[in-house]
């Protein structure tokens, strides 16, 4: 996967189950080792996570499976508590 940075900014992101997870808002890199290490979401699904005391959420960049017109990453069961009755 090889893009520029700035065009991940507002992407949406969803699992390969097809749940909409939310919005690129910012990306941290691991300056060291010369690598993305996560996605900032903005927009998240309320539906997915409980949102008390909500200070943000990271996608790990090692769960991403691809990146294009969207973010597409795994589904992790157990990671979402809403959703459809097809999660495992």
């Amino acid at each position: 996967m090889e893009t520029q940075i700035t065009e991940l900014f507002g992407l949406q992101i969803y699992t390969d189950k097809g749940m909409f997870v939310g919005e690129v808002e910012d990306v941290m890199i691991d300056v060291d080792q010369k690598k993305i290490e996560a996605l900032v979401v903005s927009k998240v699904n309320d539906q997915l996570f409980e949102l008390k005391n909500f200070k943000g959420l990271k996608i790990p960049y090692r769960i991403i499976s691809a990146i294009d017109d969207i973010v597409l990453i795994r589904h992790l069961p157990g990671a979402f508590t809403g959703g459809s009755a097809e999660e495992e």
